[in-house]
């Protein structure tokens, strides 16, 4: 347990990022056309209304990713101390976070946006402690 006390707040950053977009991309793999029918509900008087399939293809493909560095940066940081991976699928979640975040405002979500801000919090404060 060495590993999670010279650690913690990263390891712990990182395992609930992990949790939150690698569920969320699987989530969106196994019921594709549920998460595409309720995304177009959604944004049916934004801009986006026809371009949600490729949209939603994007994210999911962009939470896949930014969920599996987070993986190997947590293997890395156990291995070798090393947070290159870790920093990169963290600084990645922030991106699709702001993706996000157009995305509700463009839909007039404003307590849908509103929430993405907690998860933003999170993932700057790991970007700040993956960084020092």
């Amino acid at each position: 347990m060495k590993f999670l006390s010279d650690h913690p707040t990263e390891v712990l950053i990182l395992l609930f990022l992990i949790v939150t977009f690698l569920q969320s991309g699987i989530d969106k793999l196994t019921d594709w056309k549920g998460n595409v029918d309720f995304i177009k509900g959604h944004f049916k008087n934004s801009p986006f209304k026809n371009s949600v399939p490729l949209l939603l293809a994007i994210i999911l493909v962009i939470e896949i990713i930014a969920g599996l560095l987070m993986v190997f940066g947590v293997y890395q940081l156990y291995t070798s101390g090393a947070k290159e991976f870790a920093l990169l699928g963290v600084e990645l979640s922030a991106i699709t976070l702001i993706f996000l975040l157009i995305g509700q405002r463009l839909a007039k979500d404003y307590a849908g946006a509103m929430s993405l801000a907690v998860y933003f919090i999170i993932t700057l404060w790991g970007v700040f402690l993956l960084n020092s």
